[in-house]
């Protein structure tokens, strides 16, 4: 089964798809399950009162040192928190802490922010450029936790262009999570081209100044 767990719907400020949408590009695009991972918001798992879809419960999270991705939580967390207390608040909140895209410009944590008590990390974006991805592939291997993938799609077109092929037998958020901690996962993604890079960073400044000139 194919679970691609990064994706943003509107309840991103920079997300242009409804979860509604979401789920019907999923189905369409031979996915099992998905999670909606917004920025600092988690009222898309709300909003979706049921689907043939399994859906993680998941959040983006900006600490102060970058983007860290929440899976299994079971309410909002916090932001603008320090790494180290990002990631015991999502533990506590029930999820585990993937460090997201860790050579992303402004957005990523680099290798010196991903500490031990991160339980996996985001090693394969389909946003990131060829070179991010098999640098983060390289340090999440000698990292020696978990990897995980995810298109990271901010519209509907790009939903499935990273993913994790996860166990059949999951029926269940819980399963999925149980599967990410016992590694019973293998990442795939695309690599972002030029033309692609282009327009996320003309997007991401646009939307910067939108918010003000602050960080996601």
């Amino acid at each position: 089964m194919k679970a691609d767990l990064h994706i943003h719907s509107t309840y991103s400020d920079d997300g242009w798809q409804t979860p509604e949408a979401i789920l019907a590009r999923a189905a369409d695009c031979g996915l099992g399950c998905v999670a909606i991972t917004d920025h600092n918001s988690f009222e898309a798992f709300f909003r979706i009162k049921s689907s043939d879809i399994i859906i993680v419960p998941a959040e983006e999270i900006s600490s102060s040192s970058g983007h860290i991705l929440a899976y299994g939580i079971n309410k909002k967390v916090n932001d603008r928190m320090s790494v180290i207390d990002t990631i015991n608040a999502i533990h506590e909140a029930g999820g585990i802490a993937i460090a997201a895209h860790p050579y992303r410009i402004r957005t990523g944590l680099g290798e010196k922010n991903i500490i031990p008590e991160f339980d996996g990390v985001e090693a394969l974006n389909a946003r990131s450029t060829k070179g991010a991805n098999l640098k983060s592939k390289k340090f999440a291997e000698s990292f020696g936790k978990v990897i995980t993938a995810g298109s990271d799609a901010h519209r509907c077109t790009s939903i499935g262009e990273g993913y994790l092929v996860i166990p059949d037998s999951c029926k269940t958020w819980q399963d999925v999570i149980q599967a990410i901690k016992d590694r019973q996962v293998r990442a795939f993604s695309s690599n972002c081209g030029f033309i692609e890079s282009l327009r996320y960073v003309t997007e991401s400044i646009l939307n910067w100044v939108k918010r003000g000139f602050h960080s996601v």
